[in-house]
């Protein structure tokens, strides 16, 4: 399993949601570029980069963006804002590695399944969960699908990866529990990378050991110093005889 720092842009800033609130976000005062490089300089294999403004529909980040991607010098998962296939292809072609589709896979699950296959392994489905429901719109609509349901609807899909996030742990309204992103590797074809779970070195510790988890995003415990990139690296690290998703 490998852990991928995430970097979440808002308004040109590093920033991190409280409960997913957009409107009340924690603002970390670094150079998000610089910060991508120093994550690749730990020692980080993928970066995850939110542009929030696009995911609310609030202009974007796309130079700051773009400045990451060409500075960071490991892959970028780009997430935020991709509703159409100009999106994608203009993602892709200012190297991004991997787009994440949430929203969009939901009111149109065919243009996910057409851009997977224009770009196999490098379009990644994002479930977001939150009391049994997968909701949409950064979090703010909840719709009528269960994520099973919803993840099977595109188990023929070229996916690079499903990117599942527990809003319920997020948020603070459970005990951190990977009952919920385990359930759901279980069931998926392609690899899983879990979010909202880890705050501690012990969440990742257990994560890597769930089948079919390639990779786990970790963004508020490495910008509030809970621990070091470095150390939930040898964290995540297994012996070679364990099995392992493969992050493609």
């Amino acid at each position: 399993m490998i852990v991928i720092p995430t970097i979440e842009l808002q308004n040109g800033k590093c920033v991190t949601l409280y409960r997913g609130r957009i409107n009340e976000p924690t603002i970390w005062h670094v150079d998000p570029v610089q910060r991508a490089i120093d994550f690749a300089h730990a020692g980080a294999e993928w970066m995850h980069v939110t542009d929030f403004n696009a995911v609310v529909n609030d202009g974007d980040n796309s130079d700051l963006v773009t400045r990451i991607i060409r500075s960071a010098g490991v892959p970028v998962q780009l997430a935020g804002g991709f509703r159409t296939m100009e999106h994608v292809e203009a993602a892709i072609d200012k190297g991004a590695g991997r787009v994440v589709i949430g929203t969009a896979a939901v009111r149109n699950p065919d243009f996910v399944k057409q851009a997977a296959k224009l770009h196999p392994d490098q379009v990644v489905l994002a479930v977001d969960v939150f009391q049994g429901n997968v909701v949409i719109d950064g979090w703010r609509q909840k719709t009528a699908f269960e994520p099973e349901s919803f993840i099977r609807e595109f188990e023929t899909a070229p996916l690079a990866a499903i990117l599942v996030t527990d809003v319920d742990t997020d948020v603070g309204d459970s005990d951190g529990s990977i009952g919920l992103i385990s359930h759901l590797a279980d069931i998926a074809r392609a690899p899983v990378i879990a979010s909202g779970v880890v705050r501690t070195l012990d969440d990742i510790a257990r994560l890597k050991y769930v089948r079919n988890i390639a990779g786990a995003l970790c963004g508020r415990a490495l910008f509030s110093k809970t621990f070091s990139l470095p150390e939930a690296l040898e964290v995540a690290k297994r012996d070679a005889s364990e099995p392992v998703a493969e992050m493609i």
